[in-house]
This record gives C-alpha cells, structure tokens and sequence, in this order.
C-alpha cells in the first residue's frame, strides 16, 4: 500500500515522524543499562533511500555498589571476602554506524563498536585490587528494517544479528589476579551470536510533538567456552518538541531488563537485573544533513542480582550525516 503526500511540507513532517521512531540499535554494556536511543532524526535509519553515517560517544563510570535495589557501602565489606567486591569500571565506547535506505519501507545497517575499559576489582580471597584495561573492537551488529507508516503514525519491525567479532581472552593486567582471566562480561566481545528483533509504533501526537513507542530483544543464540550471555529485553518510549528552531528537545525512558548469565565461565550469581533511565538530550541542525546530540541517561530505577556495578549517570552525544 502507497501514500501519496499532498505537499514537500507534508513530505517533510512525514519522514520527521518517521526518522524520531525507527530508533538505532540498543547498545549492550555490561551491568550499566544502556538502552539509549540516541538520536531520532539522524542516528539509525531513513525514511528514503540513500547512505548515513553516524559517529557516537559514550561515556560512564559504574562505581556504586548495588545488591538489590539498595546500595551497599564497601566500608563495611571487610578484606579478604567470600564475595568478589567490585571498585570501578570506566568505560568510553566510541560507535560508528552505517545505514543505508533502500526504499522507504526497507533499510540495512551496521554498528560496529570501540571499546575502552579500565576495571578495578578486589576477587574473592583477595586482599589487594586487580586491574584491567581493554581496547578494542567490539561485537559487530548487522539490522535489517521493514517500516509501514502514513501521514500521522506507523510502525516497524527491526531483525539482525550480532555477530562475535569483539575479543574475549582478556587477562587481568595487575594486581593479585595479573594474568587470570577477566570475567567473560567484562570482556570487549562475548564471544556468541545473538539474534536481536524489535518492534516500534511511532506518531505524531499533535502539531510540534511527536512520540514512539518500542520494544526490542537480544537473544543469544549458543553458548561458546563455557559462557552463554545474559538475553535482554528493552522498552523505550519518548516524546520530541518539533519546534521551528534547529534545537529540538527530546525526553525518553528505557528500561531495560536481562537475565542471569549462564555457563562455568558465568558470573551466575553477580548476574541480571532491571534498570530504567529517564533521558532528556537534544538534537541539533548543523547543516541540512548533518546533525548532532547529546543525551544525559539518569537512574529511576535499579534492582540487580548479586553485587554489581552500577552508573550515577551516563553521557552520549555524536554527529550524524546523510548523503
């Protein structure tokens, strides 16, 4: 089924709905709850056909120690312990994404990540903390998307794979555990395929708003050495002011929830949980097809299995063009 537009006008607002609800890919960190969609209108995919590329930033550090939904002061977690008491994970993940629109109801994409890790830990039986540093590659996400929409709300279904091209035979660089093996979920790539799907209804709510609503799931496929990784699921939804100006405000909630890991390289216990974000970041218009973000992700909620790691708050912002 077509749908014929009255006017450019018309044409324009049609693929500014579109473009702010096919959303670019959910990024998997370990234990910090990304579920950022990062930038409606130019990260991700087009409405017509023709090539985009995109570069993104993150930045997070997880130092807050949780069990639960309660945060836990390592002050009173003498050393040596019988639990592994995690210090700190900086991570910088650099993304370059890759879209291309073959007409305007199908769309292809690649996201391929750098990561940059430094870890701090004290281990189980351990008096003194073990350090890491990772750089490198990532896991490589190939998205498909098939898109329906007409003048004033639509929907769409994301399909793809991540596929194991990130590393996972890190060591530990120092400390007690120099030369050990770091913990499969700290590792740049998990080593596993996993089938991601998705799912949007998108609309435009009024005259200068619009909003979305989107669920999508990663599935491991198989484990591989010994570890099967945790499967997720994520719901977003969020609103857009579509003003006249080049800025335009946007305001999400994710939610994100993944199940405990599995496998004997698996850190079962310390493994899991739910975490949402209210994230507000802008948009703006550099050029007619050049935009940039910025999105500031803040806890609402976090409840996780075990100890874990978890982040105050986390940074993204990036630059997108079109061809």
């Amino acid at each position: 089924m077509s749908y014929l537009l009255p006017s450019s006008k018309a044409a324009a607002s049609l693929a500014a709905v579109i473009l702010l609800a096919v959303p670019s890919p959910v990024r998997a960190c370990s234990a910090c709850g990304c579920s950022l969609i990062s930038d409606w209108p130019a990260l991700g995919y087009s409405a017509v056909p023709g090539l985009g590329a995109g570069l993104r930033i993150e930045y997070f550090e997880q130092s807050e120690l949780r069990s639960g939904t309660d945060r836990v002061d390592r002050n009173t977690l003498p050393l040596p312990n019988e639990s592994e008491i995690q210090q700190r994970t900086l991570n910088r993940n650099t993304w370059l994404d890759l879209n291309c629109g073959l007409n305007s109801s199908w769309a292809i994409s690649l996201s391929l990540p750098f990561h940059n890790r430094f870890h701090t830990t004290a281990v189980d039986g351990d008096t003194d903390i073990s350090t890491s540093r990772a750089a490198g590659l990532g896991d490589l996400r190939l998205l498909a998307r098939y898109q329906r929409s007409g003048l004033a709300r639509g929907f769409s279904f994301q399909f793809g794979f991540k596929l194991p091209t990130g590393r996972f035979d890190q060591d530990f660089a120092a400390g007690p555990q120099a030369g050990e093996p770091l913990d499969r979920g700290l590792q740049l790539g998990t080593g596993t395929t996993d089938l991601l799907i998705g799912a949007a209804w998108f609309a435009r709510a009024g005259e200068h708003w619009g909003t979305f609503v989107q669920a999508t799931a990663d599935q491991p496929l198989a484990a591989r050495a010994g570890f099967l990784p945790s499967a997720s699921v994520t719901l977003s939804g969020g609103i857009r002011w579509l003003n006249a100006s080049r800025f335009t405000p946007q305001l999400q909630l994710n939610v994100k929830t993944e199940t405990r890991e599995h496998g004997e390289e698996a850190d079962r216990a310390n493994s899991g949980g739910t975490l949402a974000y209210l994230s507000p970041g802008a948009s703006a218009e550099l050029t007619a097809q050049t935009h940039a973000f910025v999105f500031v992700q803040l806890p609402v909620y976090q409840r996780v299995n075990g100890l874990q790691l978890t982040p105050r708050w986390l940074l993204s912002c990036g630059l997108n063009r079109r061809f």
